[in-house]
């Protein structure tokens, strides 16, 4: 059982309108701190869920005979869970964050625990819906109570902090199903029994080690679209539709253009880690210093040169470079969730996270089909596609304010016209 004592904490807060601190955020003091707490929620993740990516192709067509129909059905089913994220508010009428977190862990480990027992069309779809529930869920509320929990003027740092961590987990868990299957021949059920395990036996570590944590401040319990956070849901959609550029179409250019086969394939999903394990605290703390305007004009304007390149590119290890930098402004997007912190109402903050993910996920609806049916006529095509995304985005940037806070949230168009939210 979870204990209910609760860490000595300070009784002052800063106000409302601080930009380097959360509301009403205590002092804890230790370990078991609400910081912790998130970095290790978030290295538990990638235990259960980079063992079922690491197995999904191999499993799939060995034991289960999927063809390319079934594994798009499949991915089609996996991002359904995240289109539906904004139903995580009605949820929160009965659960706390923080116990909704943990359950939503305890669900992806047992989805990808179970996974191996079903090898079968069916099976696969049931398993795979189940734990993205579970991996969705999780991510909406990670994403809400970080943004409760840290103070604004460390919150970049921290989430850096989260990606490293999710990075070595990553890597530990890529480490071991190598060995398991290379070295001793393990059954695919067992390596997934394994991974979800371990999510299942951290869920419930961080259940009775860390105490119940008061909430920041009290969050709205219904579903908020507000006027004034339209530029933070544009800078959301973008990065979506972005994020399908990669991880759809940027690793399909390895294999047919380039004929990069799964161990070298494998060997740029660790390469990518090891860098994100050692540089995204790092663009934590730099967005910290240089503010979400630069960073996002940084990222895009990169963006930019990264997809054009992808649409011309003749070399293979050229082409294995540009894969490595475009996973690397991944992390850059950390500033798009500091900006919405910095220019909400904290009251909405969880259900406003569950808006994002499923406004994040309406390109995952529409991009891949489309997209698959433009690189019939042109590969090159998509990635030129993907620099106008861009281009759209770093025009977003632009409207940023160096200093966003209520009131101040664009440089152009709609704003709240006072300081308090709106």
């Amino acid at each position: 059982m979870s204990k209910e004592i609760m860490p000595e904490a300070s009784n002052h807060a800063a106000p409302l309108g601080d930009a380097n601190s959360a509301p009403t955020a205590p002092v804890y003091k230790g370990w078991r701190n609400p910081e912790v707490l998130l970095i290790v929620m978030a290295a538990a993740m990638p235990l259960s869920f980079s063992t079922w990516m690491a197995l999904l192709n191999n499993f799939s067509v060995e034991m289960a005979d999927f063809t390319g129909r079934e594994i798009g059905i499949l991915q089609s089913l996996r991002e359904i869970p995240g289109f539906l994220a904004f139903t995580a508010i009605f949820v929160l009428l009965i659960l706390r964050e923080q116990t909704f977190a943990v359950i939503s862990l305890l669900v992806l480990g047992i989805g990808v625990a179970i996974s191996g027992y079903f090898p079968t069309v069916i099976g696969l779809y049931c398993t795979t819906v189940l734990m993205s529930i579970g991996f969705h869920y999780f991510e909406t509320m990670q994403q809400a109570l970080s943004l409760q929990w840290v103070r604004k003027d460390r919150t970049a740092m921290v989430m850096g902090r989260q990606l490293s961590a999710k990075s070595i987990s990553s890597l530990v868990m890529f480490g071991i199903v190598w060995v398991m299957l290379e070295v001793f021949d393990v059954e695919y059920r067992y390596v997934y029994l394994l991974g979800g395990a371990l999510t299942i036996i951290a869920a419930l570590f961080v259940w009775g080690a860390f105490p119940k944590f008061s909430d920041a401040h009290p969050q709205t319990k219904k579903l908020i679209l507000r006027k004034r956070y339209w530029l933070y849901y544009a800078l959301t959609f973008m990065s979506g539709a972005r994020r399908q550029i990669f991880t759809v179409f940027a690793g399909f250019l390895m294999v047919e253009k380039f004929g990069y086969d799964a161990a070298t394939i494998t060997l740029l999903y660790l390469v990518n880690h090891v860098i994100n394990m050692f540089l995204a605290p790092k663009i934590g703390k730099m967005i910290g210093k240089w503010g979400e305007r630069r960073a996002l004009v940084f990222e895009y304007a990169g963006l930019f040169i990264v997809f054009v390149s992808y649409a011309f590119v003749e070399n293979h290890v050229l082409a294995g470079g540009l894969y490595v930098i475009d996973h690397l402004f991944f992390a850059l997007a950390i500033a798009i969730k500091t900006y919405f912190q910095k220019i909400a109402d904290p009251a909405d903050i969880s259900s406003t996270a569950g808006v994002s993910f499923t406004i994040n996920h309406i390109a995952a609806v529409f991009i891949p089909a489309a997209f698959g049916l433009l690189w019939l006529i042109s590969p090159g095509a998509v990635f030129l596609a993907g620099a106008a995304m861009a281009f759209v985005s770093l025009v977003l940037a632009l409207n940023v304010p160096h200093d966003p806070e209520p009131g101040n949230e664009v440089v152009r168009g709609y704003k709240s016209t006072t300081l308090q939210p709106a």
